[in-house]
């Protein structure tokens, strides 16, 4: 009975974040997602620089002679990003720092699609524990909103191109703001993922060896599938579909694909946390359990916890409180006196 009830309001949640949500026109827009590349007109040219970039190990490196120009007032972080797009607002990145008063530990968190606000209570709650807490604006979303937009359809969308552009660019804005920490004296660096934001957070920790926890919340490891066959991104699916089937679009988005980077998730020195739902509508639970599939064929050992709730009822007593205390003892010392999870 219980569940019954909340699976309804699960989905009652979903029904609200539909609200704005269009379908739009599908484009390639490759020359967005690749360096250099020219205007293609086919799927398969398409592909195959999607293939090029994930052999390519420096696809998610930020650019050579990248300069830390930060500014800190009143508990805020703003630097310039180092891709360029044609939403002026969006190229500044803002961060909130709630600081611990400690150089020990700082956790960087990546929120989910169309977040409305920052978790204040998660901050300050970690943030007594002597880990400072920097929650990161990624592109499109809170301070950097495309003026007219009611969601954030330029971060993820029927535009192949601007989609891995947008996740770049947060791959890269991660990144940066990481080695600022380094700079600033932090010796500990974890990073904090909530649905797509997981997907940011995973790249990171994939691709930076400063990197030494990854917790990656509601998550799986092709971004194509979980847009294909999630509740909350119907209208994306809708205008993929009369262009481009599954297979192809998991082509496409192959470097946003954390299954292809799984030999390096499992790298020494990084401890990962997986937090799932098994009522998931939006993260298929079946999606996740090949990711984590995935990743122990690479012999990661990642810490899972699988609740019995849905996507958004995560969020709701008592799942979220069960997160929550897993999250902390996973970012507390005792599993790293005793080697990797």
């Amino acid at each position: 009975m219980y569940h019954n009830w909340l699976d309804r309001w699960d989905e009652r949640r979903a029904r609200r974040g539909e609200e704005g949500k269009k379908a739009t026109v599908f484009a390639l827009d490759a020359e967005r997602a690749f360096s250099g590349a020219r205007k293609v007109g086919s799927i398969e040219e398409f592909c195959l620089l999607a293939g090029q970039a994930v052999a390519d190990r420096a696809f998610f490196d930020e650019p050579n002679g990248s300069d830390l120009v930060f500014q800190t007032q009143d508990g805020w972080i703003k630097f310039p990003s180092d891709i360029t797009t044609d939403v002026d607002v969006n190229n500044v990145v803002w961060a909130k720092i709630t600081e611990s008063g400690s150089f020990d530990h700082a956790m960087v968190v990546f929120h989910h699609w169309n977040a409305s606000a920052r978790n204040s209570q998660l901050a300050g709650f970690f943030s007594k524990r002597g880990i400072t807490v920097v929650e990161i604006a990624m592109p499109y979303h809170f301070e950097r909103s495309r003026l007219g937009s009611f969601h954030a359809d330029y971060m993820l969308s029927a535009n192949l191109g601007r989609t891995i552009q947008s996740m770049r660019q947060a791959v890269w804005d991660g990144r940066k703001l990481i080695r600022w920490l380094k700079d600033e004296g932090y010796r500990e660096i974890s990073v904090l993922g909530l649905s797509l934001g997981s997907w940011v957070a995973g790249l990171i920790a994939a691709h930076d060896a400063a990197v030494s926890n990854a917790s990656l919340f509601l998550t799986a490891g092709s971004l194509a599938d979980m847009v294909w066959t999630g509740r909350a991104t119907r209208s994306i699916r809708d205008s993929l579909e009369p262009d481009i089937d599954l297979t192809d679009l998991r082509r496409a988005w192959a470097p946003l694909d954390m299954e292809n980077y799984t030999d390096r998730l499992a790298r020494a020195g990084l401890n990962l946390h997986v937090v799932l739902a098994k009522r998931d509508k939006v993260v298929l639970p079946e999606l996740s359990a090949r990711f984590v599939q995935t990743l122990a064929r690479v012999s990661a050992k990642p810490r899972i916890l699988c609740l019995n709730c849905g996507h958004y009822s995560l969020a709701v007593p008592p799942y979220i409180l069960l997160a929550g205390l897993s999250l902390k003892r996973f970012l507390s010392c005792d599993h790293k006196s005793a080697g990797r999870p």
